[in-house]
């Protein structure tokens, strides 16, 4: 079984000029977007919606998941750019310490799902050929397969990580932030992938890369959950006649999404400075908990107004 554990330290990005380089971060955002663009024109095809009214949608769904996200990971995660470096929260760069192009880099799924209701919001006051709730239980599926690629995206970028583990399934992320600190102290050397390079051809420091511990690939747990979450969202929508009861997909989708997030919590490390543990919780699954119970009221005891007459 020690085939399930391997070393990860692969290039996060393709350098282009000075500082900016294409983040494959960034690349499974577009992945998922394009995709998602695709579901919703056969979802609005299927049910013979005027596609006129797609792009205006997929702009609102873009703008209010990235602006969502990026406030939600600085209100939940990391307050303190507030103040020591304010403009990083809205653009795609680091000014502290130097300017750099960071990409798309803090964003919360949390604040995401916030951004998107409010978003669909704005969007079904402009145009009102159908309810906010028709919207939210369409949006959801592409919203649970773009989830599966942006988790994937965190793995590339050995961030969100998972805790220590003995088990026969684990990895080693050489450029997670527990290991970073070290490997630039103990070499030298600024640049963290030049900095693994040297660890691995000087017998000097091999004593430091055997010391880096196997983690949970909490990331691909995710990932592959959310797959099953857009199945489960596929089936009710094609084989049910689910999608006629409003609420019904979207209480679902905040049900199964956030049970997913809640129990893989207990394989991750702490994220962010805002870290809290409440009777063994941490920030993303207190977070979770209302989502949940949104959802089952979606689900259960939401009556729309044209059923309750």
């Amino acid at each position: 079984m020690y085939f399930l554990k391997f070393d990860w330290n692969p290039i996060t990005g393709i350098d282009i000029i000075g500082n900016f380089k294409l983040h494959f971060y960034s690349l499974m955002w577009v992945v998922a977007f394009s995709i998602g663009w695709y579901i919703m024109k056969r979802i609005f095809t299927k049910e013979k919606i005027s596609l006129d009214y797609l792009d205006p949608l997929f702009i609102y769904t873009v703008l209010a998941t990235m602006i969502g996200a990026r406030l939600g990971h600085v209100l939940f995660y990391q307050s303190e750019l507030i103040s020591q470096d304010f403009f990083s929260i809205f653009l795609p760069f680091k000014f502290k310490g130097g300017f750099e192009f960071t990409g798309f880099q803090g964003l919360a799924s949390h604040g995401a799902a916030i951004g998107i209701i409010i978003g669909m919001y704005l969007y079904r006051k402009k145009y009102k050929y159908k309810s906010i709730l028709w919207i939210l239980d369409r949006i959801v599926i592409p919203v649970a397969s773009g989830a599966i690629f942006i988790r994937i995206g965190n793995f590339i970028n050995s961030e969100i990580i998972g805790k220590i583990t003995d088990s026969n399934f684990g990895v080693r992320f050489i450029q997670d932030q527990y290991y970073k600190n070290e490997i630039v102290q103990r070499t030298g050397i600024q640049d963290v992938q030049k900095a693994y390079n040297a660890v691995t051809d000087n017998p000097q420091f091999k004593n430091l890369l055997e010391a880096v511990p196997y983690r949970h690939p909490a990331q691909l747990y995710e990932s592959f959950c959310y797959i099953f979450v857009f199945l489960i969202l596929g089936y009710f929508y094609l084989k049910t006649n689910k999608k006629d009861q409003t609420g019904f997909l979207f209480g679902l989708f905040l049900v199964l999404l956030w049970t997913v997030r809640f129990f893989v919590e207990f394989s991750k490390e702490p994220q962010g400075d805002e870290y809290i543990n409440w009777f063994g919780l941490n920030t993303g699954q207190w977070l979770s908990i209302p989502f949940i119970l949104i959802g089952f009221y979606f689900m259960f005891l939401y009556k729309s107004k044209s059923t309750s007459k």
